[in-house]
């Protein structure tokens, strides 16, 4: 019998390293194929491996793990969320999840996660985790004042309030983020995945591991002589990258 295969993505470092070596312990036949520190890297994962089972933490940058959790469900995989919000937590177990693991992740709670899994592989039930995950999104999703309104942005020698409804993209650029916006450009040190937990997802998608795009600014995506994908924004020059995590949310379009 093949072994059961894994993957693993948790953002922090310390947590990550423990929960590998928590599994080894608690499931020692389990195949680790893959450990993401991100949500992208861990979408490549899913689609290069597909794993029977993925262990994912719920907020991670770039993608969380709800995104990735939607593509390991559409192969056929469990999933086991990590997580240190507690509601959340709970309304996974009673909705159906695999299970679920308040971090720091607990031995003993670990062992009763790995059996539980194990039983739904032995009963071949995947669990449909759609509405779970489309509603856990909603409750993750910034609201009312918890939203970004202006972005304090250094232009020059001076500083610029620039409001979100003018900005066009931001994209990552060594230590800093530049804010675009369709007359002018500033820089702020604010890490995309901070904003990003300050920004509508409805407004604006992030389409490459250093990207954050307004929905309504793209103009067209389009692939390069290497068949990799590029965006252009209204009003700008720039042509934008567009990972391979990110393509499916252009299909149809």
């Amino acid at each position: 019998m093949n072994p059961v295969t894994a993957l693993i993505a948790e953002d922090e470092a310390p947590q990550r390293r423990a929960l590998q070596q928590q599994l080894r312990a608690a499931w020692p036949a389990l195949d680790v194929v893959a450990v993401c520190e991100d949500g992208v890297s861990a979408l490549d994962a899913v689609a290069r491996h597909r794993p029977r089972v993925a262990f994912l933490d719920i907020r991670m940058p770039g993608v969380s793990g709800l995104d990735v959790a939607r593509q390991v469900v559409a192969h056929g995989g469990l999933v086991v969320f990590t997580t240190a919000y507690e509601d959340y937590a709970i309304r996974a177990f009673e909705a159906g999840a695999a299970d679920y693991l308040l971090k720091p992740v607990q031995d003993a709670r670990l062992e009763q996660a790995v059996a539980r899994v194990q039983e739904r592989l032995a009963e071949a039930r995947t669990p449909d985790l759609r509405a779970l995950i489309d509603d856990l999104e909603a409750r993750l999703r910034p609201q009312g004042d918890r939203l970004i309104r202006w972005i304090t942005a250094s232009v020059g020698d001076s500083v610029r309030m620039i409001p979100i409804d003018e900005v066009l993209f931001f994209q990552a650029q060594d230590k800093y983020v530049r804010v675009v916006t369709a007359a002018d450009e500033a820089i702020i040190r604010m890490p995309l995945k901070d904003l990003l937990c300050g920004l509508d997802p409805d407004v604006f998608w992030q389409v490459h591991r250093g990207v954050l795009v307004r929905v309504q600014a793209i103009d067209r995506v389009r692939k390069d002589e290497l068949g990799r994908h590029q965006l252009s924004v209204k009003g700008r020059d720039d042509v934008l990258p567009v990972s391979a995590a990110f393509q499916q949310r252009f299909r149809g379009m």
